[in-house]
């Protein structure tokens, strides 16, 4: 069978254009003039977008955290992600301190086989850097991860310290891997928590108050810093204040092979949610901390100069009860995570209504970088002869409010309750396969394949 997608406007990174869309089991067959291929099926797309599917480079399904776990299973946040037009995740695969990489990754890839409803990839996160994990690092490049998250942050739990980051780097650099850097000096930051919580400060705003941009800046020049003296390939995540886009955009003038996403969250939100009353602010605790609304402008450009590269959500739901509440009287227990999956296509979409984007900026942050940089183009992240049939079919037009009691992610709030979008997913295939439409979800858990990515093509 094959199915026309007719009357649409493709878009691309250059724009969109009338066009005709053919996909052929799994695999978009022809992308033509309007009226000039035919289908056995035809899906009518007239007044709506035809979009690549979206990329969120950042997920943490199932992942633990703080004596708990985000809430999202592999399966339900798949399925939330389709609802929103996301196709593919890149999710991480965490390394426990004294286990290996290898069969971290093993456990990982038993998680989600099997039990996702779009396709999906794996980040590494080293947390433990000595000769085996250095060594187990070029397998896992083998088995399709070559991207390996660390931290400067969490003593203690991920925290590296510069040597070890060092060490990773020069890895990177021989292998051609990227190495990805959750960027705020953790060591300063505990003492700045303590000396709230010892002074009886404890609500959830003191998590955003302890843990102040100018600390994400000076992390995310120091790892700027390693990535020169070890000729590694850098990729700042959930990069948040202007201080360090400001230190990647210095780094990106001068030629290095530095790059750096954004979130939904550091776009709309501010620390003023952190400081809602009645403990409302630990809905939004996550790490890097929301910051002053100044911030907003600072990386709306930096997502129009591409000094942001990439917008993913790093998507990490913990409920309001039980969950977050485990840090009532303590802001340092509050589990750090938001949830995000199903509305970061929506709501970079709002961007481009407000004027912030171009439609074909939207695209490119959410679709075609990511698979650019995470090793999955042309196959992902393009509307083209013999790409993926992942393709979404989306209403510019249409109105929506987000709330909790319509999203399907697994978690009790939603960090948008409330907002109202102009905007809406219609119609998501995956793989040529219909997974939403205007009757519901179609799809099914088990469809989801593993992504074996090759290296970053800005740079292999």
């Amino acid at each position: 069978m094959t199915t026309l997608i007719s009357g649409g406007q493709v878009v691309s990174p250059s724009g969109a254009l009338l066009a005709d869309v053919l996909v052929d089991g799994e695999t978009i067959a022809a992308v033509g003039a309007p009226g000039t291929l035919t289908g056995d099926e035809t899906i009518d797309a007239s007044g709506k977008y035809v979009l690549p599917g979206g990329i969120d480079a950042h997920t943490h399904m199932e992942m633990p955290f703080g004596g708990t776990h985000s809430v999202d299973t592999f399966s339900t946040g798949t399925t939330a992600a389709a609802w929103g037009g996301t196709t593919t995740i890149i999710d991480f695969a965490v390394q426990a301190k004294g286990t290996s990489l290898l069969s971290t990754l093993d456990k990982w890839h038993a998680k989600a086989d099997g039990n996702c409803a779009i396709d999906y990839g794996f980040h590494m996160i080293v947390s433990d850097v000595n000769d085996q994990s250095l060594k187990e690092m070029e397998a896992c490049i083998d088995g399709g991860v070559g991207s390996f998250k660390m931290f400067m942050a969490y003593p203690g739990v991920f925290y590296s310290t510069d040597g070890e980051i060092l060490l990773a780097m020069q890895k990177a650099r021989e292998t051609g891997a990227t190495i990805m850097m959750h960027a705020e000096n953790g060591i300063a930051i505990d003492q700045l928590a303590a000396q709230a919580f010892a002074a009886g400060n404890v609500d959830p705003v003191q998590h955003g108050l302890t843990r102040p941009p100018e600390l994400e800046g000076e992390a995310t020049s120091r790892a700027i810093q390693l990535a020169k003296v070890t000729g590694s390939p850098l990729y700042i995540v959930h990069l948040s204040a202007s201080q360090a886009l400001a230190a990647v955009a210095e780094a990106r003038n001068e030629g290095q092979n530095v790059f750096a996403e954004t979130c939904p969250q550091y776009l709309y939100l501010s620390i003023e949610d952190l400081a809602k009353p009645d403990f409302e602010g630990a809905k939004y605790v996550a790490s890097p901390p929301l910051r002053e609304k100044s911030h907003q402008a600072d990386l709306w450009r930096g997502l129009r100069t591409n000094d942001l590269s990439v917008v993913s959500t790093d998507h990490c739901p913990f409920c309001f009860k039980d969950q977050k509440e485990m840090g009532r009287g303590d802001f340092r227990a509050i589990p750090n995570g938001m949830p995000g999956v199903e509305h970061r296509m929506d709501l970079l979409h709002q961007g481009v209504v407000a004027g912030q984007l171009t439609l074909g900026r939207w695209v490119e942050t959410c679709s075609a970088t990511p698979a650019r940089m995470f090793g999955l183009y042309p196959k992902k992240g393009v509307i083209a002869a013999g790409s993926d049939a992942d393709i979404v079919i989306y209403d510019p037009s249409a109105r929506q409010t987000l709330s909790a009691e319509t999203h399907h992610m697994n978690v009790d709030y939603s960090a948008y309750e409330g907002f109202e979008i102009t905007g809406r997913v219609h119609t998501v295939l995956s793989r040529g396969r219909v997974v939403v439409s205007p009757s519901g979800f179609s799809g099914s858990t088990s469809h989801g394949k593993f992504l074996s990515r090759s290296l970053n093509q800005y740079l292999n």
